[in-house]
C-alpha cells in the first residue's frame, strides 16, 4: 500500500468510518464507509432519453452510505392509495391495475454499489438492464448468504441496500 492510501485509510478511520461485514462469517462487503445524515434524493437522469440503458448516476457518493428509515424491497403489498412503491421511486401498480408499496425491512444500509465488494446477482427481479429490488434481496456473499438488494435497472436509482439483519458494522 502506498502513503497514499495508508493516508486515506487513517483519514476515514478518523471521520468514524466503519467498514460491513457479512454477520454470518465474516467476509468484507465494503471498505470504510463515512455515514451520511440522510440517504440523498437520487440524481436526475434522463433515462429515457438516453442513447443505451446503463444504472443511473449512484444515489449515495463513493465512500459514504446512510440508513434507509422507509421500508424498502419485497414484499410488495397492495395500497389504499397511490404512492411511490420504495423511497426514490415512482409508483408500482399490480396486473390488477391496484397501487403497491413495500412493506419490506427499515433500516436498510444504502451504499455506493461501486463500493462493494465480493457479492454475486443471486436472482432478481425482472427488469429491463438491471437488477430490480421489487424481488426483495439479490445479493449474495461468498458464504451463500443473502445479504443485500441490488437497485441497477435503467429506471430505477443505482443504489445497493445491505440488509442491517445480515450486515454488521466494524471498525476498518
Amino acid at each position: 500500500m502506498t502513503d497514499r492510501g495508508r493516508g486515506s485509510a487513517r483519514v476515514a478511520a478518523e471521520a468514524g468510518a466503519v467498514a460491513f461485514v457479512c454477520a454470518a462469517c465474516g467476509v468484507a462487503l465494503t471498505g470504510p464507509l463515512i455515514r451520511l445524515p440522510a440517504v440523498p434524493e437520487a440524481p436526475y437522469h434522463a433515462w429515457s432519453e438516453a442513447d443505451e440503458p446503463r444504472p443511473l448516476p449512484a444515489t449515495v457518493p463513493s465512500g459514504h452510505y446512510a440508513i434507509e428509515t422507509e421500508p424498502y424491497g419485497a414484499p410488495l403489498v397492495v395500497a389504499e392509495v397511490p404512492g411511490p412503491v420504495m423511497p426514490r421511486q415512482g409508483q408500482h401498480w399490480n396486473a390488477d391495475g391496484k397501487p403497491l408499496v413495500s412493506r419490506g425491512p427499515r433500516g436498510n444500509i444504502v451504499v455506493n454499489p461501486d463500493d462493494a465488494r465480493g457479492l454475486e446477482l443471486e436472482h432478481a427481479a425482472p427488469a429491463c438492464c438491471g437488477a430490480s429490488p421489487d424481488g426483495g434481496m439479490n445479493q449474495v456473499c461468498a458464504c451463500g448468504t443473502l445479504v443485500a438488494t441490488l437497485s441497477s435497472d435503467c429506471a430505477m436509482p443505482y443504489e445497493l441496500h445491505l440488509s442491517a439483519a445480515h450486515v454488521r458494522p466494524v471498525r476498518p
